[in-house]
């Protein structure tokens, strides 16, 4: 049998989905792309913006209409708060909510083992569905998805954390998600290991909001010593930042070289107001001071950072303020977002909402400084030596060459050499700068 798997959102998302097609690879399914056709497509939704969620509704109508014999599993965020919706983009689409997510991996077992054979497969695996109960604690259900082989990265995932306590303005996934919990960290240590012995040279750590990890009297900051102290040699590359945890625990960790130069700062503005109205616990001046203090601790870091324009009531002067401060800062990168209303939120009724046209110019206007900062660091690489993780065997005009990631989360191509790896880390000289993709040779 066949599975096709889709993908929205966060690194989280990436990290659930790997072990969901894990899962699946493991119990007799072929991974195969859309064009392919299968038995099962896969679509792990996000509902961070609505523009995200009417990316996979085409998807899910989609491989519903051109694929009517096939079974159409959707879960993720999406699903989680509108089951109903879901169910009717198609006959052959289910809905399977986050409380039942990792039971598509037992789902897996029972379609892939014969018992749904000359069965309608939608019928077959909802009646299985509705004879199931997780038979765990939600927590330990939470943190089934843990992948021993990655089908659709170089690089491996761990799931250290889930859920959020909170309450932003602007922010659903808290509504699907829940309550902040915790892997433990000798699960956890486990978990690490044995990739480590799978032969990974990098791990992203992900999370809903891996700041809020604990266990027990350990922080993010003991989990990162431990995890130095008891392996040897991946890379550790971390998802999203709150500026707080930057600036209120011991986080010198952080400038050991294991652990990737690429932070990601959770900022959304750089107005007091606007933060003050997207119920933010912090305010500009706290995401400024943290990102000097990353630059303490790693020498020209790459550090990101997301923004929303066009909060509701936000003012021409409040966004020039963000405007200026992120010049001040200078991030090397900026994900941008125009502002989404989303159901369930404190913002969905916060008036008055800025017009289309405005929240479009300020989109623009951020996206250029974040355009314009981009290409400024990418010309501090040139003549340096990055290590790059390889991802992909390419070709291009007849030439082929190797692309990976580099250390600080740049793409980077190099000559094709035989004797090289999917997954290798190798150590490059950065000769040149190409359309936002760096070109070097291996030293």
């Amino acid at each position: 049998m066949k599975a096709v798997f889709f993908t929205f959102g966060c690194k989280l998302n990436q990290c659930e989905t790997e072990a969901l097609a894990d899962s699946f690879s493991g119990q007799g399914f072929d991974i195969v792309e859309f064009s392919d056709g299968a038995d099962v497509f896969v679509v792990n939704t996000c509902t961070v913006t609505s523009k995200s969620e009417q990316k996979a509704r085409r998807v899910i109508r989609k491989a519903s209409r051109d694929f009517p014999d096939a079974l159409v599993i959707v879960t993720g965020c999406y699903a989680q708060l509108e089951p109903e919706l879901i169910g009717e983009l198609g006959d052959n689409v289910l809905s399977v909510t986050l409380d039942q997510k990792d039971l598509i991996m037992d789902m897996a077992g029972f379609l892939g083992s014969g018992q749904a054979q000359g069965q309608d497969l939608y019928k077959a695996a909802g009646f299985w569905l509705e004879t199931q109960s997780p038979g765990v604690e939600d927590k330990d259900g939470r943190f089934r998805f843990s992948a021993a082989d990655f089908n659709f990265h170089a690089r491996a995932f761990l799931k250290i954390q889930d859920g959020c306590d909170h309450r932003c303005a602007y922010c659903r996934v808290r509504l699907a998600r829940g309550r902040s919990v915790s892997l433990s960290s000798d699960v956890l240590m486990e978990r690490l290991k044995e990739l480590e012995a799978g032969g990974y040279k990098e791990v992203v750590l992900t999370g809903v909001n891996i700041d809020s990890w604990r266990d027990g009297d350990m922080n993010l900051s003991d989990l990162l010593r431990r995890i130095i102290d008891e392996t040897d040699h991946f890379r550790i590359r971390l998802s999203s930042l709150e500026p707080k945890t930057l600036l209120e625990r011991d986080l010198s960790i952080l400038s050991h070289p294991r652990i990737c130069s690429h932070f990601h700062v959770s900022a959304q503005s750089l107005n007091d107001s606007v933060l003050e109205r997207m119920n933010r616990p912090y305010r500009a001046q706290a995401v400024i001071d943290a990102v000097n203090r990353l630059r303490e601790l790693k020498e020209n870091p790459f550090i990101a950072a997301d923004i929303i324009a066009g909060f509701p009531a936000e003012t021409d002067e409040e966004h020039g303020v963000t405007v200026t401060n992120l010049k001040k800062i200078n991030f090397s990168r900026l994900h941008v977002f125009p502002f989404s209303a989303r159901p369930g939120t404190a913002a969905w009724d916060m008036s008055p909402k800025i017009p289309e046209r405005i929240t479009g110019e300020r989109t623009e206007e951020i996206r250029e400084i974040s355009s314009n900062s981009y290409q400024k660091y990418l010309q501090t690489q040139t003549e340096c030596q990055i290590q790059v993780l390889l991802e992909e065997e390419k070709e291009s005009s007849g030439t082929r060459f190797w692309e990976g990631t580099s250390d600080n989360y740049i793409r980077v191509r190099i000559p094709f050499d035989k004797n090289l790896e999917r997954g290798e880390l190798v150590l490059c000289r950065i000769e040149k700068e190409e359309k936002g993709i760096l070109y070097g040779n291996l030293t």
